[in-house]
Formats: C-alpha cells, sequence, structure tokens
C-alpha cells in the first residue's frame, strides 16, 4: 500500500488500538452510525419462495415476510460472530444474527467496511458458543468522515477488494486444477503404475481395467490385519473428554493427509486403557469413516496409542503384504474415492463401514519393495506439483492480509482515499 498517501494532518483518537486518525474525522460509537436491531426465528414465516431469510452464511432460506427492506449491516450475535454481511434490499434475519437501520449521514458500505475491522475475539464472550452483546458492538469506538467522503472511501474499497477477490478466485481454481492433476497422477500410479513400456492385463474389474501384467488384484481386507470402527455408544462420552490428554481422532482431525488433534479431544491414560482396543499403532491408517470418504492419515511412532475416533476406522495393513504408505495413496486416488462414495451408505451423509472398505478393489505390485519404488517415483513427480501448489496457496494468503489491511488502513484513516482512482 505504499503508493497510498497518508491525510495532511492527524489528532489522536484517545483509544490506543485506534490511534491516530485524520484531524476532520468524528470519533464516536459505532451506533452512531447504524441502529442496531434483534434478527428473529424463521420457522413461522418459512415459505418456498419471498423473501430471502439470511444467517450467518448468507441467505439459504425463503419467508413470506418480511423483516427490512433496504441497506443493512449484519452481524452475527451467536456461534459465527466475525463475519459481517451486507444486504440491500427485503431480507428477513434470523434469531442468531443482528441486523441495522443506516442512519443519516452514515454509508452503507462504509459501515458494513468498518464492521470487518472489529475485534471481534475480544468482545466475544467467554463461552463454547462465542456471543456478541447489541451493547458491546454499539460501543465499539469508531472513526468516520462526512458521508461524501465515506462514499469515496467505500468506492474505492469496492472496486480493489472486487480485484483482489477475483485474483484470489483465479488462484483457488489453480489450485484445485493442480489437486485435481495431482489425483489423476495418483490413479494412473496404483492403477496402471509408472512404467509406460510394461505389458498390461484386464484386471476383470470395471473400476482398475487394465492393469500391468504382474500386479495382484485383491479386496482391501485381503492385505489387511484388522479393520475396526472407533468406539461408538456409551463406549466413548462427551463426559470422557479432557483438556491435554491421549488425542481421539475424529475425521475432522485429518488434515491434509494428517493427523492434527484437538487438544480438547483427549482422554484420561485410564481412559486409553479401557478404549485399548481401539489404540493405534504406528504405521496404522485412520480414515474417515463418513463425509469425506477417502481421507486418510498414517499413525507414526509419536503418536502410537492415539485412539481411533466414533467417526474414523482404523485400518492395520499386513506388512508383508502391503506398505501403509501405498494403501493411503490408494486412498487418495480419483478411482477409490469414487467407488467407496458409490458403496457408502447413509441418505444425508456418506458413511463407510468395515465391510465396504473391506471390499474396495485395487491392484498393488506383489512385493513391497517394488511398491516401495513405485511410491518414490510417485513422490518426485509429485513435488513439483506440491510446490506450485504451496507457492499459490501462499499468494492466496498474501491477497487476503492484503485486502484486510487496506480495508482496515481505510476505514480507520491511515490512507488518504478522497482522490484515488
Amino acid at each position: 500500500m505504499s503508493h497510498y498517501k497518508p491525510y495532511p494532518a492527524y489528532k489522536d483518537s484517545g483509544v490506543e488500538w485506534l490511534g491516530r486518525v485524520p484531524e476532520h474525522w468524528t470519533i464516536g460509537p459505532y451506533k452512531a452510525t447504524i441502529q442496531i436491531e434483534n434478527g428473529s426465528d424463521y420457522k413461522e414465516v418459512e415459505a418456498d419462495d419471498g423473501y430471502p431469510v439470511i444467517g450467518s452464511g448468507g441467505p439459504f432460506a425463503y419467508s413470506s415476510k418480511l423483516m427490512y427492506d433496504g441497506e443493512s449491516v449484519l452481524l452475527g450475535r451467536k456461534g459465527t460472530i466475525d463475519k459481517p454481511l451486507y444486504v440491500n434490499g427485503a431480507f428477513w434475519a434470523v434469531d442468531t444474527m443482528y441486523w441495522s437501520i443506516i442512519k443519516p449521514g452514515a454509508h452503507g458500505r462504509f459501515a458494513y467496511y468498518t464492521a470487518t475491522t472489529i475485534p471481534f475475539d475480544m468482545y466475544s464472550t467467554n463461552t463454547a458458543l462465542p456471543s456478541m452483546t447489541k451493547s458491546v458492538l454499539g460501543s465499539h469506538v469508531v472513526a468516520f468522515p462526512g458521508f461524501e467522503e465515506q462514499q469515496a472511501i467505500a468506492g474505492h474499497l469496492d472496486r480493489e477488494t472486487a480485484r483482489i477477490d477475483a485474483l484470489v478466485e483465479k488462484k483457488i481454481r489453480f489450485i484445485e486444477l493442480l489437486r485435481e492433476k495431482r489425483q489423476a497422477l495418483i490413479t494412473h500410479a496404483v492403477t496402471k503404475g509408472l512404467d509406460p513400456s510394461v505389458k498390461m492385463k484386464d484386471s476383470g474389474v470395471e473400476w482398475l481395467g487394465a492393469v500391468p501384467e504382474h500386479w495382484v488384484i485383491k479386496r482391501f481386507r485381503d492385505i489387511c490385519i484388522s479393520i475396526s470402527t472407533g468406539p461408538f455408544g456409551t463406549a466413548l462420552g462427551n463426559e470422557d473428554y479432557i483438556t491435554g490428554g491421549i488425542p481421539v481422532i475424529n475425521p475432522s482431525h485429518i488434515i491434509d493427509e494428517q493427523c492434527s488433534p484437538d487438544p480438547d479431544i483427549t482422554v484420561s491414560t485410564e481412559t486409553a486403557l479401557r478404549l485399548s482396543f481401539w489404540a493405534m499403532r504406528a504405521g496404522d491408517l485412520v480414515t474417515a469413516r463418513r463425509g469425506e470418504l477417502g481421507r486418510a492419515a498414517i499413525i507414526f511412532g509419536e503418536q502410537d496409542g492415539w485412539i481411533c475416533g466414533t467417526g474414523s476406522l482404523r485400518v492395520r495393513p499386513n506388512p508383508s503384504q502391503a506398505l501403509t504408505e501405498y494403501l493411503h495413496t490408494v486412498l487418495q486416488s480419483r478411482y477409490a474415492r469414487e467407488w467407496l462414495n458409490l458403496a457408502s451408505v447413509g441418505a444425508t451423509m456418506a458413511n463407510l463401514n468395515e465391510g465396504i472398505l473391506g471390499s474396495l478393489p485395487l491392484a498393488l505390485p506383489p512385493s513391497t519393495a517394488e511398491q516401495e519404488k513405485l511410491l518414490s517415483s510417485l513422490a518426485a513427480q509429485s513435488e513439483r506439483l506440491i510446490k506450485i501448489e504451496q507457492k499459490a496457496a501462499l499468494s492466496v494468503a498474501l491477497l487476503k492480509e492484503c485486502r484486510s489491511a487496506l480495508i482496515t488502513a481505510a476505514v480507520t484513516g491511515q490512507i488518504d482515499l478522497r482522490e484515488a482512482v
């Protein structure tokens, strides 16, 4: 933002985190710019068509009645509290949201951009479900210029954030394409191998097609010592969880093919001993049995003894037949994920069980030495794609930081946008 100029004169706001503001700007509570009102339950007004019902994630249903028609900044009251929304039109706001009336002399878009800079974490109530009160939001100190200057600032932010958002969207799509390309490479590796000169044979399995002639065709269970569902029913309840104990791994803790435990979803040594049947050992795989099927992580030495969660399956490969890394790679392939989703049960969410996962057909080199060689070659070919993806992801993060910094600088008067093009 070095090309932006500051205002010619500043004054002390008297607020530590706000610092200096332009000399001619007004300092006051946020409620000086908007009148905050409570949302309401939509169940009695829900309809097949009509006015949009807006929650923290945006419109999700319709209402037969409207709550307000016009410009409004919507703020979270409970749950997702740090994602303000801007609406211009007729709507109904749910009971976990606040909506607002823009006051005379205030510009709706400027008020919205100001809302995005509120330090919600600082104000949020210290409860399991984050909450914000109307009085706290209304008392938040802000700085603002006259209406025409607010309009100029908001207009510039609209243009610049739209430009940044377009760049972010383009890079995210690029990342998606890279991931698709990497998954296609993985799928090819675990069904065709990486040697283009090898002789092929018909696998007899539609999902696999032709495979290298010397490979063996198996079911997932044939190369595993065991496949076990995590504890269910009364075996593990919320009352068993403590902070800082032995981790329990559910699907939400499998991130980027690795275990990322939640320090609050852990159990005591005594409880872990009681759940020892579901303990995982180094070399096991833990995979999601609901949601994103095929998402899995390898258990390493320092994770030995962690507990397979209710929403997960523990896979213990037979080391004489298959490398854990090979089975992990199979589960990342497109064919395996498509097969699992089609074979899974559940009306609203796909669910795996031991039998379904065990029935997954796969092809693999007959020796673990050849599996290791294939994995090494695949890793070398994947590395370039991974590095490009990491670079693109860093670019997305920097663009988002730039967007946030620009908005903060603009609505606190750190930069002068009155004549910005």
